[in-house]
């Protein structure tokens, strides 16, 4: 049985009480270039995704979890996306608020719990991040979760001045 609690945070279903953190996240503008996010979200559109947020991965073919202390306290969220039942694949990706919350291994070990469930409960053969070439603290947590830098995509996103790479990370269930 996969444990999505770990020895600092655990992970849990997003409730509906979670939604001025959603909100707050999805409205932050210096947080768009990760998500390729360029428009806000209203509160009322939050509240409709939390309503459906319980819709089962093999119908929505995304998951989104809270990332929460021991303590109880909200921190970030971690997403799986694009899953793909037939060909057992899914995207990765994950965001710690608070730059306070940064680099004390709570990435990390959600991460390691995600994977796990990743690959013994949905069963997937890989999994995969897209990371812009800039983010060196996301290129190192997935590298250093087991996760090996398979391609770059040259100008792949436009902040509207540069043109920035993007990395693609596969890491596969050996």
């Amino acid at each position: 049985m996969v444990n999505l609690r770990g020895e600092h945070i655990y992970l849990r279903a997003l409730e509906p009480e979670d939604l001025e953190f959603v909100y707050r996240i999805e409205n932050d503008t210096s947080l768009w270039e990760l998500s390729d996010t360029q428009t806000p979200y209203s509160r009322f559109l939050i509240k409709q995704y939390l309503e459906n947020a319980q819709q089962d991965i093999f119908e929505a073919k995304q998951l989104r979890l809270a990332i929460n202390t021991l303590e109880n306290t909200t921190i970030g969220l971690i997403d799986v996306f694009d899953f793909d039942i037939k060909n057992k694949r899914a995207g990765i990706g994950i965001l710690i608020e608070n730059e306070v919350n940064r680099n004390q291994g709570y990435g990390r070990e959600a991460l390691e719990l995600l994977i796990n469930y990743c690959f013994e409960v949905l069963h997937l053969h890989q999994v995969y991040a897209n990371i812009s070439e800039n983010n060196i603290a996301s290129l190192k947590l997935f590298e250093t979760n087991g996760f090996k830098i398979i391609g770059l995509k040259k100008d792949w996103s436009f902040d509207g001045i540069n043109y920035t790479n993007e990395y693609i990370l596969q890491r596969i269930n050996d």
